[in-house]
């Protein structure tokens, strides 16, 4: 997926995929929905995500609606929250360890 923001290309074949994460659903069904967290060679976190016409990436044409996708841009803090909103541990202890404490 690619997507221009702001006068820059925001690339899934050429960014690095920190990780992913999707809500269970799988084939047709219309909540279906999956993320990836990735990170530009220039240190930019995004979230690319898809997903059916009854996710958070439903688009509307009309009368219908389908399911669609998007990239979103991430501060440092917003992708650690990512990480912990989909239980991404491994993600936040690679990249994210100098961010994460001892309980």
């Amino acid at each position: 997926m690619k997507k221009v923001i702001n006068r820059k290309m925001y690339n899934t074949e050429t960014a690095e995929l920190i990780a992913d994460w999707d809500n269970g659903c799988y084939g047709n069904d219309f909540r279906r929905c999956s993320e990836g967290l990735y990170l530009t060679k220039k240190g930019q976190y995004f979230v690319a995500g898809s997903g059916g016409p009854m996710s958070c990436y439903a688009e509307s044409h009309g009368n219908s609606t389908s399911g669609g996708e998007a990239i979103r841009l991430l501060t440092r803090n917003e992708a650690v929250s990512w990480c912990e909103q989909h239980d991404c541990t491994d993600a936040l202890e690679g990249h994210f360890a100098d961010m994460v404490e001892e309980g």
